[in-house]
C-alpha cells in the first residue's frame, strides 16, 4: 500500500463545493463568516483546549452537522457517481474545475511576488484552456508547466499573518480566520460565477459530487485511522496549510512531533500487511490509533 500521505493531504484540502457560485452567494457567505468569527470570544476553557481552536465546541457541532449530511446524502451520491463513471471522465472533470478556478492561483502568484511561477501558471492556463479543450485535458503538465496551489490565505501567511482561529464552516469544512477570505475571492475570480443560473447550478452540483468522489479514499482512511476524526481533520488541515505556505519545505514546527506523516504511512503499511490473507478473525482488522 502507498499514497497515504497523499490521502492525508486531500483530507486537509477538502473544500466541498456544496455552495453555489454566483454574486448572490457573497451575501450569505459574508454573513456566515462574520458570525463564525464573532464566536471567537466564546473560547473553550477546558484544560486540554487547543489555543488555535478557541471555539472548538461550536466547530465540533458544525463538523458533526457536515459529517451527518455527508454520510446521509453526499457520500452515497458520490459513491454511486464513482461506480457509474469512468476514472477518465472523473479526471477530466477535475481538470476542468481546476482550470476554471486557476485565475485565483495566478493572482496570488503576483501577490507573493513569485514572478516566474506567475509566468508558468499563466502559460498553463492558456495551454490547458486551448489545447486542453477548455481544461478537460492537461497538456500543460506534459509540457513542464506544473500545477501550483496558491490562494489568499497562503499569501497572508507568506507575508507573516498568523493562521488565527481554526474554523469549521457549514458545507465547506475546515478553514481558519486567515484562510476564510479566500472563499469570497475565489468566487469572484471564477468565470462560472458570472454565467446564468441554468448553467451555473448544474456545474456547481457536478463539481460538488466529483470533488466528494475524489475524497472517498481519504475519508475512509480518516474513519479507519482516527479515534477522533475531528482532531485528525483539524491537524491534517493545519499541517497542510503550513506545508503549502512554505512551498513544500517548511521549517521545523509543532506539527513535526504531532503527526509524522512518514511514520503514519509506515504504520498503515504494517496494518495492511497484518490484515492481508486473514479470514474469520471476527473483526475488521487492526485499527491504527492516531489520536
Amino acid at each position: 500500500m502507498s499514497g497515504w500521505k497523499s490521502l492525508l493531504g486531500q483530507l486537509g484540502a477538502q473544500r466541498a463545493a456544496f455552495w453555489l457560485p454566483g454574486p448572490h452567494a457573497l451575501g450569505p457567505i459574508g454573513l456566515l463568516l462574520v458570525a463564525l468569527l464573532a464566536l471567537g470570544g466564546c473560547a473553550s476553557t477546558g484544560e486540554n483546549a487547543d489555543p488555535n481552536d478557541p471555539i472548538e465546541p461550536t466547530n465540533r457541532e458544525v463538523y458533526d452537522f457536515n459529517d451527518s449530511l455527508d454520510r446521509s446524502v453526499f457520500k452515497p451520491v458520490a459513491q454511486t457517481y464513482a461506480d457509474v463513471t469512468a476514472p477518465e471522465f472523473r479526471q477530466a472533470m477535475t481538470n476542468f474545475f481546476n482550470n476554471v478556478s486557476y485565475l485565483n492561483v495566478i493572482l496570488n502568484d503576483l501577490l507573493q511576488f513569485k514572478l516566474l511561477q506567475f509566468l508558468s501558471d499563466s502559460g498553463r492556463l492558456v495551454v490547458n484552456t486551448t489545447l486542453g479543450l477548455g481544461g478537460l485535458l492537461d497538456p500543460a503538465t506534459d509540457l513542464g508547466l506544473e500545477r501550483n496551489d496558491e490562494d489568499l490565505g497562503q499569501t497572508f501567511g507568506r507575508w507573516g499573518a498568523d493562521e488565527g482561529a481554526y474554523l469549521v464552516l457549514p458545507l465547506v469544512g475546515p478553514n481558519s480566520v486567515r484562510d476564510a477570505p479566500n472563499l469570497v475571492v475565489s468566487i469572484l475570480l471564477n468565470p462560472l460565477t458570472y454565467l446564468a443560473a441554468p448553467i451555473t447550478v448544474p456545474l456547481a452540483a457536478l463539481n460538488a459530487v466529483n470533488t466528494r468522489a475524489d475524497l472517498l479514499d481519504a475519508t475512509e482512511f480518516r474513519d479507519q485511522a482516527a479515534l477522533d476524526p475531528y482532531t485528525f481533520v483539524r491537524e491534517a488541515y493545519r499541517q497542510r496549510r503550513y506545508y503549502l505556505i512554505h512551498d513544500g519545505n517548511p521549517p521545523p514546527s509543532e506539527f513535526d512531533s504531532f503527526m509524522d506523516l512518514d511514520e503514519l504511512e509506515a504504520e498503515m503499511d504494517k496494518a495492511d500487511e497484518g490484515s492481508d490473507g486473514v479470514e474469520g478473525s471476527g473483526d475488521d482488522g487492526p485499527t491504527l490509533k492516531v489520536f
